[in-house]
């Protein structure tokens, strides 16, 4: 048994309305002759003549009736369907969830998503700031379909992913005698008052190294929870610290001097997912702009000129 394709139920539906093989054409932006090849091939399969002549038009055929309807009901649901791919492209009735440790929301985020907006515009963006203990519970209860994190997290429920690797950096305040220097060493910050996180952190843990792998001890006058507490007490001029890059990667923030370390220090930026969990396109899409942005921040190495701290 034959069976009608939609690109004939399409030609079909174009002559019913234009009544003429030449209006049909227009309608579709095609060739008059291979709209009436397509009509008279699918009379010839279909054994059931369609379209009776009558004075140059083509009226449909009486007992043709029910297959024209049916075919007005296909071209409404396929505009339904068309309408509906449309909306999602544009992200209409979509949330997206997501979440990111606090370093990296403070300003990496607002770009990510205005990317993500960009391609998607009606999408629904539901952004939550976790801690590193949150994740988990976030993640393995659905809450959001990944995190980013400046650390991996260490659970068999849970896929770590490195997103970029950047750099450990000398924050002091803008009239500090260490802001003159082009680079400034741990040796440096250590003779100073230190703002640090707690090392017990795994993020705390990982500013603390490059003063361990000095050989120092650091020995902190104040600590804070997250990056955005240690940026503020610095360019409130409480003291000195090392912060990463993702922290303090805005261009312009008075009253705080940024300088590389003499000490070559990285950090990575983590995707973690739920293990398992196929992620929407969406998500996948909003992964690659985080990707992107945490990329450019690493490759712009001229902060310092750009803000006018020397």
């Amino acid at each position: 048994m034959k069976e009608l394709t939609l690109r004939q139920v399409e030609v079909i539906r174009a002559v019913m309305m234009a009544g003429t093989i030449q209006g049909a054409a227009k309608l579709l932006n095609v060739s008059a002759p291979g709209i009436s090849r397509l009509v008279k091939h699918t009379e010839d399969t279909l054994g059931i003549r369609l379209f009776e002549r009558k004075a140059g038009l083509f009226v449909p055929a009486a007992e043709a009736t029910a297959i024209f309807e049916m075919v007005h009901r296909v071209h409404r649901q396929m505009e339904n369907l068309n309408t509906a791919v449309a909306s999602l492209r544009k992200g209409e009735d979509v949330r997206l969830s997501f979440a990111s440790a606090p370093s990296i929301a403070q300003f990496i985020a607002a770009r990510a998503i205005r990317g993500i907006r960009h391609r998607f515009p009606d999408v629904f963006i539901d952004l939550n700031i976790l801690k590193i203990e949150e994740t988990a519970d976030y993640l393995l209860l659905e809450r959001g379909e990944f995190v980013i994190m400046s650390s991996a997290i260490e659970n068999f429920a849970l896929d770590s992913t490195p997103l970029a690797h950047g750099r450990l950096v000398a924050i002091v305040p803008d009239q500090h005698r260490l802001a003159a220097k082009p680079a400034i060493s741990v040796h440096d910050l250590a003779r100073e008052d230190l703002v640090g996180v707690d090392p017990g952190d795994p993020y705390g843990a990982a500013l603390a190294r490059p003063f361990e792998q000095a050989g120092i001890s650091p020995r902190y006058a104040m600590r804070g929870r997250f990056a955005q507490t240690v940026v503020s007490l610095v360019r409130h001029g409480l003291g000195v610290a090392i912060i990463d890059e993702f922290s303090v990667a805005e261009v312009y923030m008075p009253g705080l001097t940024r300088r590389p370390l003499v000490e070559s220090a990285q950090i990575t930026a983590w995707v973690v997912s739920k293990k398992g969990r196929q992620m929407s396109s969406f998500a996948e899409h909003a992964v690659g702009q985080f990707r992107r942005e945490l990329t450019k921040a690493v490759q712009r190495e001229d902060w310092d000129k750009v803000t006018g701290d020397d």
